[in-house]
């Protein structure tokens, strides 16, 4: 088998695993690759309103996050995350998290309680962003998490979808997983496209209010 041909089968599997992890299909949108970045306007954990118009010009990594769902526990305790928000800012990228859940649902946290959160993980992030409303998650597709979104300086999304190919809550699989962002990053700084520009999220559902 193939390398390629070995990720597009374990990426079928993770299709496969991210409908079962959501039930029923969110009402959300869908947002094309290559596409503009959809606007947003979310309050984050220290209070303060970010929004996207603020990054303009940067490069902008999005990851949707839930602290009680195992598969974003998987990269977080093994320090997986952890070394990618690092990379992304010695590299210069943005990082913003998004928490999407609804009050009362798993992985919500108001202000203090992500502000501690990320100081417990030592995760590297510019903001988390409170999404309680599930706005800004629905208008950019958001169905699990982790997923993960790439926007260039441009605003244009260059990459959507699963943090890597295993779909898995396992920590050892991540021994071996091609890391969706790193592949991306090594395109862009080989000076061409995304070779990989969407794949299939993987996950618990995001926890959106009914």
């Amino acid at each position: 088998m193939t390398m390629l041909s070995k990720r597009e089968f374990l990426l079928a599997g993770a299709a496969v695993l991210a409908l079962a992890a959501c039930g029923p299909a969110a009402n959300v949108d869908h947002v094309a690759t290559g596409a503009a970045a959809p606007a947003f306007s979310v309050t984050d954990a220290t209070g303060a309103v970010r929004t996207l118009a603020e990054f303009a010009g940067q490069n902008v990594i999005l990851e949707w996050t839930n602290n009680g769902c195992p598969y974003v526990r998987k990269h977080y305790d093994a320090g997986n995350m952890q070394a990618l928000q690092r990379d992304a800012a010695a590299r210069g990228w943005t990082w913003l998290q998004v928490i999407s859940s609804a009050p009362g649902e798993q992985g919500y946290l108001d202000g203090p309680g992500a502000v501690a959160q990320v100081q417990t993980e030592q995760a590297t992030v510019t903001a988390t962003l409170l999404d309680g409303d599930g706005v800004m998650g629905r208008a950019y597709g958001a169905l699990n998490t982790p997923q993960m979104v790439m926007i260039n300086g441009e605003g244009l999304i260059i990459y959507q979808g699963a943090i890597d190919d295993r779909p898995s809550a396992r920590p050892e699989t991540l021994e071996g997983a091609t890391n969706c962002v790193r592949a991306a990053w090594a395109d862009l700084e080989a000076g061409r496209p995304v070779q990989i520009a969407q794949t299939t999220p993987y996950g618990c559902g995001v926890k959106y209010a009914a």
